[in-house]
């Protein structure tokens, strides 16, 4: 048997990894500017993360939630705490996916509706409601496809209204800030009028802030910009800092009924332990401010090099646009700058995530890197920058 091909892989095998560091298995040493999807928050082998992980799991590394877990208590009062969320409930799950899944039929289940409106570039998740609610019709098989969704311009809150005036929608569902799409930030306004106009029109407001959520924005979540309060948040990837776990937070509008979601692994006691190391690191080295303040660093520093013609972002969740398609950039910032970036829908963006913990010396050693990739790109002469 072998691993289903599915992903196009680097010829890079990782082996150890600190920080923002990462190390392959021939030595050569990379700054890490992607964390794995945005998943790596606090930096690599956190020592409390690496701690708190162990102990738990030479206590206990697994039972079923039949059982009392007090670390899921234990989590959902801190995450309550630093997210200013703290009179809302957390149903825990294992990925951002299955917590879009259970958001939407929560949603659904409260309004006794279908109809869901999602927006253009939008991504959500994989499987079957996540992806339904993804505009990427290449993500979707056959049993997948469905009528239940309609996809609006980020933005057009008269759109909105007409669709919620059917009467018909079960929930609204849009990122803090698209990730995949290319880092579209939804105007403070427009998420206001969204908030204002599912309560008027009896929809759930659900906030996809698995990518942009546990303080990568330089706030905890990207709505808090805002100042609105969702009726279901989703959360995952920087959630559990590699180990894989989701959540939702539910408002209290919603009543739990007892098999109304279930989980096998959500909410085990190794995940539990991830996530309050996370939450621990990210209040005791104030890693959100630091998210902020890198953030204002970068675009002071990104608005000097005239190759970029759009920079898009908050905190470091940022994307930068080019005019012209970036995969050769990206190759030289891998094979000679060693340098990880991600991809977004669009060709031409460049998109960075790097773990919240970066110092501004590997902010610094990142814009040396980016400047030199550049220069080599225009040197070979591949193509014409303006």
């Amino acid at each position: 048997m072998k691993p289903f091909d599915v992903y196009p892989l680097l010829d890079i095998e990782p082996v150890k990894a600190e920080g923002c560091k990462i190390i392959d298995k021939n030595g050569v040493e990379y700054l890490d500017f992607y964390g794995g999807h945005a998943v790596i928050s606090i930096g690599h082998s956190h020592p409390v993360y690496v701690k708190k992980i162990t102990e738990q799991l030479q206590q206990l590394g697994f039972y079923s939630n039949s059982v009392q877990i007090p670390l899921q208590k234990e989590l959902a009062e801190k995450l309550g705490q630093l997210s200013d969320y703290e009179d809302y409930d957390l149903f825990l799950c294992n990925s951002g996916a299955e917590a879009n899944e259970n958001a939407l039929k929560l949603a659904s289940f409260h309004t006794n509706k279908s109809k869901v409106v999602a927006f253009k570039k939008a991504f959500h998740g994989r499987t079957s409601a996540a992806v339904g609610v993804t505009d990427n019709p290449n993500y979707s098989a056959p049993i997948n496809k469905n009528e239940n969704t309609v996809f609006l311009e980020l933005n057009d809150l008269d759109a909105v209204e007409d669709e919620l005036s059917k009467g018909n929608v079960c929930a609204v569902i849009i990122e803090g800030i698209q990730g995949v799409g290319g880092i579209h930030i939804p105007e403070d306004p427009f998420l206001r009028g969204l908030s204002q106009l599912c309560k008027e029109y009896n929809a759930i407001l659900i906030l996809d802030e698995v990518q942009s959520g546990y303080g990568r924005t330089g706030k905890f979540f990207a709505h808090q910009y805002a100042q609105i309060k969702p009726d279901l948040i989703t959360t995952a990837k920087g959630m559990g800092n590699g180990f894989p776990i989701g959540g939702v937070l539910v408002s209290p509008a919603f009543e739990a009924k007892h098999g109304q979601l279930g989980t096998t692994f959500g909410g085990n006691h190794l995940a539990c332990a991830a996530v309050i190391a996370v939450l621990d690191v990210l209040d005791d080295e104030k890693l959100i401010s630091n998210a902020a303040k890198l953030g204002n660093y970068f675009l002071s520093k990104f608005l000097e090099i005239p190759e970029i013609k759009e920079i898009r972002g908050r905190g470091l969740m940022i994307a930068l646009e080019f005019d012209f398609p970036i995969k050769k950039l990206r190759q030289i910032l891998l094979q000679e700058e060693h340098v990880f970036t991600g991809v977004a829908s669009h060709p031409n963006v460049l998109r960075l995530l790097p773990p919240l913990s970066l110092s501004e010396n590997d902010a610094n050693l990142f814009i040396q890197k980016l400047n030199t990739a550049i220069g080599k790109l225009k040197a070979n002469e591949e193509i014409h920058l303006r």
